[in-house]
């Protein structure tokens, strides 16, 4: 146990040479600069890191480069709480924080995948980004755990790894890699990630899309793309095709941001993501293997600046959950609901209610699911942010209710349990 007092730091450096230790492919002899404390290996992994010209050195991300199929820590560490407790750090099966943030949950085959991205390293703020206090670290990929009752989760590593190598690629370090949502397609028996991919000013605001063979990946990245060239909305008007952002972006395509998946009962899926410089959401069919647009969509909440939407299906009436755009300060969460995902939209207010719910107890969401076989039992998945130390954002997940008229209704809980069983 006495080696493990020289890794105990989050970084990414200290991370990856502690991954070769442990599979016998790096000889402790030979990194001794370990035993100079943690002052030098905290110089090593942010070395050269600037944020005047939005860039930041490679030697920052290239560690992650051959970490695919490894953990993303491996200290040990205490046994996991046998409740969810909101807020509080969530370990993983070894122990370890568990890092998958603004992220999803798959079921398949009676298992929970939880997917999000990786927050590691030093929290910083490109210059690009600094009217708006948009800090950020370096680009890592997508991570993803398993679990059976939605409380002891199993790190199976990194299943979308950045590319530290190639700087115009999408997943470089210097990129952006946000809300990471994975469906299945049943018929290709492919698994497909979503991802908000973009430049390090949050100008290109794409959609990247990946695959995989299976749920614990590794996923192929596709590309990515803006969303629906040449197309007019199904509920366009005269006005709108006037509209300054939408006609600009006509030939170009639509901006994507902060997105999820939702799969309808009938097969097809959408894509919901903030568009139009975050003032309007924009709703998309997607094609039948889900890779890209169907070329039909909808504007819905217009000029609303809505962003980290969270979608789900009850009683034939389709529900979202998302919250106001402001930065990483939290805010109160808005509810809608429809008919059909093009909508139109009902809006119903905040769902949160209680102390804290004016900023959704200090959180926004990213995900609902549905627990299969439990009774109208669904789980509003949402981060707590820490602007200054992304690294140690919290999750808050919180079962739903809903009231006589159908409306949701989110309540605080200091920790709770889905009930589901542990074999």
């Amino acid at each position: 146990m006495r080696m493990w007092n020289f890794f105990s730091s989050r970084g990414v450096f200290r991370t990856y040479l502690t991954n070769l230790v442990r599979d016998g492919l790096l000889p402790l002899l030979l990194i001794p600069g370990l035993l100079l404390g943690e002052s030098t290996l905290r110089q090593a992994e942010t070395a050269s890191m600037t944020s005047a010209n939005c860039k930041i050195s490679e030697k920052s991300c290239r560690v992650w480069k051959h970490d695919a199929h490894h953990r993303i820590n491996c200290r040990p560490g205490s046994i996991p709480a046998a409740t969810i407790r909101p807020g509080v750090v969530w370990k993983d099966t070894d122990g370890n924080p568990i890092n998958a943030h603004g992220g999803g949950v798959l079921h398949h085959q009676g298992v929970y995948y939880w997917y999000g991205m990786v927050l590691e390293g030093r929290t910083y703020v490109p210059a690009c980004n600094a009217s708006w206090g948009g800090t950020r670290v370096v680009a890592n990929g997508v991570s993803c755990y398993r679990s059976v009752d939605l409380i002891h989760w199993q790190n199976l590593g990194i299943v979308l790894s950045a590319v530290p190598d190639q700087p115009d690629h999408d997943l470089h370090c210097d990129k952006v890699i946000e809300r990471p949502k994975v469906i299945y397609h049943a018929k290709n028996r492919k698994f497909v990630m979503w991802m908000h991919v973009d430049s390090i000013d949050y100008k290109a605001a794409k959609s990247g899309v990946a695959i995989a063979d299976s749920p614990a990946g590794p996923f192929q990245y596709l590309g990515s793309f803006r969303s629906n060239v040449g197309i007019w909305p199904t509920n366009v008007t005269d006005s709108d095709k006037k509209d300054r952002i939408l006609a600009r972006d006509f030939v170009g395509g639509q901006m994507a941001r902060d997105m999820t998946l939702f799969v309808d009962d009938d097969g097809k899926a959408y894509q919901f993501y903030a568009s139009e410089e975050n003032t309007t959401m924009h709703v998309s069919l997607l094609s039948d293997d889900y890779l890209k647009p169907a070329g039909k969509f909808a504007r819905v909440f217009v000029n609303r600046s809505m962003e980290a939407p969270a979608v789900f299906k009850r009683g034939g009436k389709y529900y979202l959950i998302a919250s106001d755009c402001t930065g990483w300060k939290p805010n109160a969460a808005r509810s809608a609901v429809a008919d059909h995902p093009f909508g139109p939209w009902k809006e119903l207010g905040n769902p949160c209610v209680g102390d804290a719910s004016e900023i959704t107890f200090d959180a926004q969401g990213t995900h609902i699911f549905r627990v299969p076989g439990k009774m109208d039992a669904f789980v509003f998945m949402a981060d707590r942010w820490k602007q200054w130390n992304l690294a140690d954002s919290r999750y808050v997940w919180l079962p739903m209710q809903f009231d006589a008229q159908g409306k949701p209704v989110i309540r605080w809980r200091d920790e709770w349990s889905p009930g589901l069983k542990n074999p």
